[in-house]
């Protein structure tokens, strides 16, 4: 029992040591503008910001006594924050989902980077902007996703031998005896 209980001791040790932070994104859009007050709305501003095509969304609510205008429009600046790039201007499609007004805008990311994004807001009175950034990173885990895909099959693998060697072993000691 202690030749277990110390290998998962050292198992353990040895992922606290060898760990880093992530900070890659995998998974469902995350906020990186929340609730803010534009005119008569409130809006938050949602990415998926994937090496290649990124997708990013506004979800657009009245303030309380208010309406969304007919003619509000939303773009999306998007430069790379070293400058190595122009800004990019995207025009978002506006999305009516079960009484939920969104837009949509598909992004082009080139590379893993930090991008500062614009988002411009105008109907026919106003005009607004606000800023934020995000990082663009690759769908998936990388270059490490092959291996996380190949482990349940290479631990089936594993006990599948050891279970083979095991038995093995038994019926020699059995024949011997």
């Amino acid at each position: 029992m202690t030749g277990k209980r110390s290998r998962i001791e050292w198992m353990i040790v040895a992922m606290v040591l060898f760990s880093r932070p992530v900070s890659a994104h995998n998974g469902p859009p995350f906020p990186i503008i929340e609730n803010k007050n534009i005119g008569p709305c409130l809006i938050s501003l949602w990415t998926h910001p994937d090496i290649g095509v990124g997708t990013f969304f506004v979800f657009v609510e009245p303030v309380p006594g208010k309406s969304i205008p007919a003619d509000l429009k939303f773009s999306l600046g998007i430069q790379p924050e070293s400058k190595r790039l122009p800004e990019v201007i995207y025009a978002m499609n506006r999305e009516d989902d079960h009484g939920q007004v969104q837009y949509k805008a598909s992004v082009d990311f080139d590379r893993d980077d930090f991008f500062r994004v614009r988002l411009v807001w105008q109907d026919a009175q106003a005009r607004a902007e606000t800023f934020s950034r995000v990082e663009a990173t690759p769908v998936g885990f990388g270059r490490w996703d092959l291996l996380l895909y190949l482990l349940p099959f290479l631990a089936v693998g594993f006990l599948w031998f050891r279970g083979i060697t095991r038995r093995r072993t038994r019926l020699r000691r059995a024949q011997t005896a």
